[in-house]
C-alpha cells in the first residue's frame, strides 16, 4: 500500500508523527480489507478555507468540513468496466482539514493524532465503498474505524 502525502496548509503543525500516523492507518486499512499490495491512495491536508471550497463545489455545502474522499473506482453509468490487472489499483484521494481536526481533537478531549487517524481510516473506508447513510452501513463502517484505531494504538 503507497500513500502519497502532500501538506498543502501552514495552520497547524504537520509533524513526522502526524506523517507516521497518515501510513500506519492507511497500512492497517490496507491489511484489514486484505487490499492488493500495489493499491494507492493521495492525501491531501488542507486548511478549513481550501476544504470548505471543496465542500462546496461537490456537495453544495457553504461550510468546513474534516474529510472529504474521491474514490477512482466507483463506476458511473455510463462508464466503461476495464480489465486493470497489474496495474496500480489508485483507491482516490482523500482531502483532510487538519484546522478542522484540531479544532475537533479539542472539542473530543483527545490527540490530535488520534483524530487525523480517524479521518485517515474515514475516508479510506470511503474509497473502498463503505458509507454510513442508513443505521446498518454506520454500524458496518464504525466497527472498521475503531477495529483499525485499535490496530494502530489510537481507540479511545
Amino acid at each position: 500500500m503507497e500513500a502519497l502525502i502532500i501538506n498543502q496548509q501552514n495552520k497547524v503543525s504537520y509533524t513526522r508523527e502526524l506523517q507516521q500516523v497518515i501510513l500506519g492507518v492507511t497500512n492497517a486499512v490496507a491489511k484489514l480489507v486484505r487490499l492488493q499490495k500495489n493499491s494507492e491512495v493521495s492525501i491531501l491536508i488542507v486548511d478549513n478555507s481550501y476544504i470548505q471550497e471543496l465542500n462546496f463545489i461537490y456537495r453544495q455545502q457553504s461550510r468546513p468540513t474534516d474529510v472529504l474522499s474521491f474514490a477512482m473506482n466507483e463506476l458511473g453509468e455510463e462508464e466503461p468496466d476495464y480489465d486493470s490487472s497489474g496495474e496500480v489499483n489508485v483507491l482516490g484521494d482523500i482531502v483532510i482539514s487538519l484546522e478542522q481536526a484540531q479544532l475537533q481533537c479539542e472539542e473530543f478531549g483527545h490527540s490530535l493524532s488520534r483524530e487525523l487517524g480517524f479521518l485517515v481510516a474515514h475516508g479510506m473506508l470511503h474509497l473502498l465503498g463503505y458509507d454510513h447513510e442508513t443505521e446498518d452501513e454506520k454500524k458496518v463502517m464504525r466497527e472498521l474505524e475503531e477495529k483499525v484505531m485499535k490496530t494502530v494504538k489510537l481507540e479511545r
